[in-house]
């Protein structure tokens, strides 16, 4: 039988497995909240976070006055173990929860204090010498710590993720590149248009992309701003003269990004704009992405009766009756991934709104929306990258006899003949079965075919100039 020690709180006393570092209102949020199945383990970088903001409290604390310098040296310690990553199975308790956070706080409090009072040479539960709230939480409140942490780890989280989105954006780049020469209609309303490049098409994704990496980073600096010292509502209750300016300092030095406090901390504590925001533009690259893959699917279709103009990478075989039938698989799971992070926009949409007078009890599942957002979206851009851009390949003949098959290319002798022939010269086309090139030089004579090889070059094809009788 597992040994115990015995915790209290104005609820009661429950008996805690003495091999663990978490305390009773840990234990408690365990029992109360099993919704995701996901525990705060899975996000290490919060946990990292709490133990930044936890440290820089307690040196703050101890520059105050108010913390004995022996206690902020174990709360540092036990704060550098959470920073190290060394105790992320202690954080049990489920992504979302009731509380607004509470729990998360909690945990890092008992975790940190029992590791703490190891240090100082104590068991774990001898609160008397070293406590989770009169210690581990002086002058903070979780309606302070828990945003601060959550902002901190957000911003970090997107960090990763900016550099996953960067590596797709260079993957569409060198595709541009490799395909510069392949010419192939392009088409508008899935009719054909003009023609153009493969290259160039590419290159549009490598630049859609792109917009996308600033727009996000526009967003992440968002989150700069924190609101650390507000305590409970932002009124700073609790909280020693100057707390506030000296936790900020040592968290920019500890995390070495460029935090800041707000001005106005009763706004802070209750404001999730910054979450609508940063979520809204990565919808914005979700749908982006999503859109990138139907593209693929499209291009990649047949191969003896769609476009077949590319070649995905041959990952798995396609059907259990169909032999030889090959799926776009990983376009596919990349565009349910990014179902998946639409969705979640809504639910951080709702989950700010849901926000009343001077907190929002909400932020735990705004924290589960984006950071599984960012998680899964990277995953599957990863893969995107990794498993098929890298290795697309080209049907370059096969493009360039569907220019030259198309009646779309009938656009380029608009300034020459004008509209109303061109478009009885495609009507014809479309009702015959005959070539544009058949129908204009050979049987109409309207241009030589001289006129017809300078029109029609490959050079003036992929960089159309203005070409007249």
């Amino acid at each position: 039988m597992k040994a115990t020690r015995k915790e209290h709180d104005f609820l009661g006393e429950l008996n805690i497995p003495n091999d663990v570092y978490y305390g009773i209102q840990t234990f408690r949020a365990l029992e109360n909240f099993n919704i995701t199945g996901l525990s705060i383990s899975k996000e290490p970088l919060l946990i990292k976070a709490l133990g930044y903001v936890k440290k820089a409290a307690a040196l703050a604390n101890k520059d105050c006055g108010v913390l004995d310098g022996k206690i902020a040296e174990a709360i540092s310690y036990g704060a550098d173990q959470l920073i190290a990553g060394n105790f992320d199975k202690e954080f049990v308790s489920d992504l979302i929860q009731g509380g607004a956070g509470t729990s998360v706080n909690m945990n890092s409090n008992e975790v940190i204090a029992n590791i703490g009072l190891e240090y100082l040479g104590h068991k774990k539960g001898e609160y008397k010498f070293l406590h989770p709230n009169n210690h581990v939480n002086c002058s903070q409140s979780t309606n302070d710590v828990y945003p601060s942490a959550f902002r901190i780890a957000l911003y970090l989280k997107m960090e990763h993720f900016i550099t996953i989105l960067e590596r797709l954006e260079t993957a569409f780049q060198e595709k541009g590149v490799a395909f510069n020469n392949v010419l192939k209609m392009g088409r508008t309303q899935l009719q054909d248009a003009v023609p153009m490049t493969l290259g160039q098409e590419f290159h549009a994704y490598a630049t859609t992309i792109g917009e996308d990496v600033k727009r996000l980073k526009e967003a992440q600096s968002l989150l700069l701003e924190i609101n650390m010292g507000a305590t409970a509502i932002g009124t700073k209750v609790n909280a020693p003269e100057g707390f506030s300016e000296i936790c900020l300092d040592y968290l920019v030095k500890e995390v070495g990004i460029p935090l800041s406090l707000s001005p106005d901390l009763v706004e802070a504590t209750v404001d999730t704009g910054a979450y609508v925001q940063i979520m809204g533009t990565l919808k914005r690259t979700a749908v982006k992405v999503s859109k990138i893959c139907n593209d693929l699917r499209l291009l990649s279709s047949g191969p003896r009766t769609g476009f077949n103009e590319i070649n995905l990478p041959a990952r798995q075989p396609g059907s259990s009756i169909m032999p030889g039938k090959v799926n776009p698989v990983i376009p596919e799971v990349v565009n349910q991934t990014c179902f998946y992070v639409i969705g979640q926009d809504l639910t951080v949409t709702m989950a700010a709104e849901a926000g009343q007078l001077q907190l929002n009890v909400m932020e735990p599942v705004i924290a589960f929306a984006m950071f599984t957002s960012l998680e899964y979206l990277g995953n599957a851009i990863t893969s995107l990258v990794d498993k098929c851009i890298n290795g697309i390949t080209a049907n370059t003949d096969h493009c360039f006899n569907m220019v030259m098959n198309s009646i779309g290319i009938v656009t380029q002798l608009n300034p020459i003949l004008g509209y109303e022939e061109s478009s009885s010269i495609a009507g014809e086309a479309l009702k015959t079965g005959k070539s544009v090139h058949d129908i204009v030089v050979i049987e109409r004579k309207l241009i030589s075919q001289a006129k017809w090889d300078e029109i029609y070059s490959l050079e003036n094809l992929i960089t159309p100039k203005y070409i007249n009788a």
